[in-house]
């Protein structure tokens, strides 16, 4: 079973969530979202797995979600940004087995990979 990342390397918690995994036995595959943004359909997917709202996936408080005035915009205009701007993406994101968390505090991933 294949767990993914969405990692930034520059972020403290998605190195600790990253870090944690690591050490819980789980090698996941790491994919640098900021360089390779996903695509409108993973980030639907992720959504669902999270039962959460695209406002929920994004940072708020980022230079860029503010710059875009997106303040009001309603999801799927919220999920589009997230794909053409994948930097406003709360990070970091783990996926395994039809489930996702945010690394946020870093031991949240755990219950969906360890169970």
């Amino acid at each position: 079973m294949t767990t993914q990342i969405w990692h930034n390397p520059r972020c403290s918690k998605s190195r600790q969530t990253l870090e944690l995994l690591k050490e819980s036995g789980v090698e996941p595959e790491i994919v640098l979202y900021k360089d390779n943004a996903p695509s409108e359909a993973d980030i639907r997917a992720v959504l669902e797995a999270l039962g959460k709202a695209p406002i929920e996936l994004i940072r708020q408080n980022d230079d860029a979600f503010k710059a875009l005035s997106l303040e009001a915009a309603d999801d799927d205009t919220l999920i589009k940004a997230m794909a053409e701007h994948p930097a406003i993406i709360e990070r970091p994101v783990v996926r395994h087995a039809g489930k996702a968390a945010i690394g946020r505090p870093p031991e949240s991933v755990l219950k969906i990979v360890l169970g």
